[in-house]
Formats: structure tokens, sequence, C-alpha cells
């Protein structure tokens, strides 16, 4: 592992927090109602994964391409996966905003939103062979993803 800049690593997160700073404006109908009723500990782990997977997708350089090679794949296994979550977020951003619209599955990927990107963090590391970034991916998404599969389970218990 290398300290250094990573512009992918830059890429990957403004392919990330753009969206989610136009979700802030356009968030579904009785988000809030829902994100009161999150689990605490998860909370704790979606947001320690956010600040760690956001500093070290930064410092370390090895998430740059370093030439052409066959691991290349990973990386664009993260992009894709990334280019999926625009496309989730077009979705949601063109329909009624309604919290159904928000958890619904992307070609299958449930809660996409947050399984997604999370995917992809993982697949970086795995091409920047970097554990650390790997480990705050698996904090993330645990995080993450756990308090998503919350709201969508109370979403559907009270659609029935």
């Amino acid at each position: 592992m290398h300290f250094g800049f990573s512009y992918v690593g830059l890429f990957f997160l403004l392919m990330l927090f753009i969206p989610n700073f136009i979700w802030a404006k356009n968030k579904p109908e009785n988000y809030d109602i829902y994100s009161k009723n999150e689990n605490k500990i998860l909370l704790i782990l979606e947001r320690a994964g956010k600040i760690a997977v956001s500093c070290l997708a930064l410092v370390f350089k090895d998430f740059n391409p370093q030439g052409v090679n066959i691991r290349l794949l990973w990386l664009g296994g993260a992009f894709a996966l990334m280019v999926l979550y625009e496309i989730f977020w077009a979705r949601y951003f063109r329909s009624e905003k309604t919290m159904k619209d928000f958890y619904r599955s992307l070609l299958g990927i449930p809660v996409a939103g947050a399984t997604l990107p999370v995917a992809a963090v993982l697949l970086i590391a795995v091409y920047g062979k970097n554990p650390f970034l790997f480990a705050a991916g698996i904090v993330l998404g645990t995080g993450h993803v756990g308090i998503h599969l919350a709201h969508r389970k109370e979403i559907e218990k009270t659609d029935g």
C-alpha cells in the first residue's frame, strides 16, 4: 500500500455524494419517521464506515490504475456498480419519490441505493489490495445496508 492522492477515489466519492446532496432536497415523504427508528448500533457503524471509506479512498494511490493488467477487471466492476448506482438515482428522481420508490430493487439487487456503492467499495479495495478500505467497506455495509433493509421491512409491514 502506498500513500498518495487517489483520483479514482475522488471520482468514486463524487459519484457517491452528488446524488446524495440532491436527495437531501428530494427525500421520500415520511422518510424522517423511518429514520427516527434506526438501530443505534447500525447507525454508528454506518457513520464510522462513511468516514473511514471517504478518507481511505482518497489517501492511497494504489486505487489509481497502474497499467493494463487483469486486475483492472476489479476496478471495472466497481465502476459498473457505480454506473448502476447512478441509474438507481435517475430512476428515483424521476419517480413520485415515495418510500417504495426509494427502496425498490434494481435488477434484483435489494436496497440498491445502499448495496451498490458498498459492493463497489469492496471491489476497489480488492483492486488496490487494501485491507483497510475493505474492512471500512464491511463496517459501512453492515450499518448502511442493515439500516435500509430495516426501513424496507417496515415499509412492507405497513403496506401489507
